[in-house]
């Protein structure tokens, strides 16, 4: 394996490009996520070409289909404090951002194989709810399973997420599902032989004002019902736990310290790799035109690479749920909204927690890379598939992490990027049985936590599609709540 370097940044070598193509990563941005280059101080600049000239060269795509991802802001590594003096106007909303379309890939992109006439379940969505499916239902011996994904893994919201991983919500189901999440995580390595870096700091939420003050007491007290260890803290202890935060204009906090982060790009693979060794077809760059309907079944998926017939489909493309869902004559009541986030330079560890200010949700960790990474939501931002990045949230961002963590000013920013919340409209997810529609399961509506939450509710879900026998949880949060009335709003949501 060749040893010479082809980014320097990441210290990344011919031989890790030559084996992520190996691994079937052949398309610039996905050989970008499988071996970090391209993510340093450089943002590609130095090293993009190289590797887009060394799959052309070596790898199986024509050269049309080699597509140069496009660097976002900054342009250089830039303080926090200097994009902190930029003006925000807060009561007009975001627009556009750089790049101004993501999500359009190239014909050339597509596999040249055939897909499978017909498959016992087919799964939409190659995200981690997708693919976290596909994993558990080959442990029940289901392995007649194609899943589509219309980019690259790692192309949705799963693979732009921040990380975090939590017990803390305001919901006896969440809380139930996200520890068996975590502890789904905790064998991951073991399971699926690799590492997805989880690293349990704690989650620690600021309020700052007596309403919030009143949800994290309120929460505490549940969580506590559970067996999840949460406890009310005053300021200055939250300020032992994190030495540096000013606390300014806290009231009090809340503090889980079993809660944590992980790396979500391993967490993809490890799914998506045990998928391919059990005969799961991964279907990539394959996008979904409709749907042969009759007699209420779902009888074939439809795509621009062929059909599929199929016994069972479900819907787990998270923010392009939606869009899916139309063309089958189904509306779903979720509706996507752009998060962005930064990362920035590696610093010596000193952040354990992930730190969240709820009232105006920024949220900021430090990764095992030592990077800052963190988002803050835009109570302005439009609903819609807008994946660009803007000067105006790393403007909001910085002077939010600076009024808590001062001393960081002078630290540099990287990289940008952005995804989308899958948000319906009591912030839980759409699960189950469409109405009319028997063997279209739903599996979406996530809103920002699906990440976080889908070890457990793909292992429940595999469970109760292998065996019918009744899950509470397809029931509680099925689409025809919406027309009864029947919503039990989740009110732990950042951003």
């Amino acid at each position: 394996m060749s040893k010479a370097l082809i980014c320097s940044c990441e210290d990344v070598t011919v031989g890790d490009v030559r084996h992520a193509l190996s691994r079937g990563y052949c398309d610039v941005e996905s050989v970008k996520r499988y071996t970090g280059f391209g993510t340093g101080i450089c943002q590609g600049k130095s090293c993009l070409a190289a590797v887009a000239a060394l799959i052309a060269k070596e790898g199986p795509l024509k050269p049309q289909g080699i597509q140069p991802f496009t660097p976002r802001p900054p342009v250089y590594p830039t303080e926090l404090s200097l994009f902190g003096s930029a003006p925000v106007d807060e009561s007009r909303p975001p627009v556009g951002g750089v790049p101004e379309e993501l999500g359009v890939f190239p014909p050339a992109l597509r596999p040249n194989t055939p897909l499978p006439a017909k498959a016992k379940v087919v799964i939409i969505g190659g995200g981690v709810m997708g693919l976290a499916l596909a994993y558990n239902l080959s442990l029940r011996g289901e392995t007649d399973v194609v899943v589509l994904e219309r980019g690259y893994l790692c192309a949705g919201a799963s693979g732009r997420n921040g990380g975090g991983v939590r017990m803390q919500w305001g919901t006896a189901a969440n809380i139930e599902l996200a520890k068996r999440s975590i502890d789904l995580m905790k064998q991951f390595a073991r399971d699926l032989g690799i590492n997805i870096w989880l690293r349990q700091g704690g989650y620690l939420f600021l309020a700052k004002t007596e309403a919030v003050a009143r949800r994290l007491e309120r929460n505490a007290a549940l969580h506590n019902k559970h067996g999840v260890p949460t406890r009310i803290i005053t300021a200055d202890a939250a300020r032992e736990i994190v030495p540096g935060l000013t606390m300014k204009g806290v009231l009090t906090a809340s503090f889980n310290p079993e809660d944590g982060v992980i790396f979500p790009w391993p967490f993809m693979w490890g799914y998506a790799q045990h998928c391919l060794k059990k005969g799961i077809k991964v279907e990539t760059f394959t996008h979904v035109t409709g749907f042969d309907i009759s007699n209420g079944q779902v009888r074939k998926v439809k795509t621009d690479r062929g059909d599929i017939a199929c016994d069972t489909v479900v819907l787990a493309a998270g923010a392009w749920s939606p869009e899916i869902a139309k063309l089958a004559d189904v509306k779903l009541p979720n509706e996507p909204h752009r998060h962005e986030i930064l990362s920035t330079e590696p610093l010596k560890p000193f952040l354990g927690p992930l730190v969240s200010v709820l009232d105006s949700g920024l949220y900021f960790s430090q990764s095992m890379r030592g990077e800052i990474v963190g988002g803050m939501g835009d109570p302005k931002e439009p609903a819609g598939l807008n994946m660009g990045s803007t000067l105006r949230f790393v403007a909001r961002f910085s002077q939010g992490l600076m009024e808590q963590l001062p001393n960081v000013g002078h630290v540099k920013v990287l990289r940008q990027w952005a995804g989308c919340y899958d948000v319906t409209p009591d912030n839980n997810p759409v699960l189950g049985r469409t109405p009319g529609l028997d063997n279209l399961l739903q599996m979406s509506g996530f809103v920002g936590h699906g990440f976080m939450m889908a070890p457990a509710v793909a292992e429940r879900m595999a469970a109760w599609m292998a065996t019918d026998e009744h899950d509470d949880l397809f029931h509680r949060f099925n689409l025809r709540r919406f027309s009864s009335g029947r919503l039990e709003r989740e009110d732990m949501i950042i951003g």
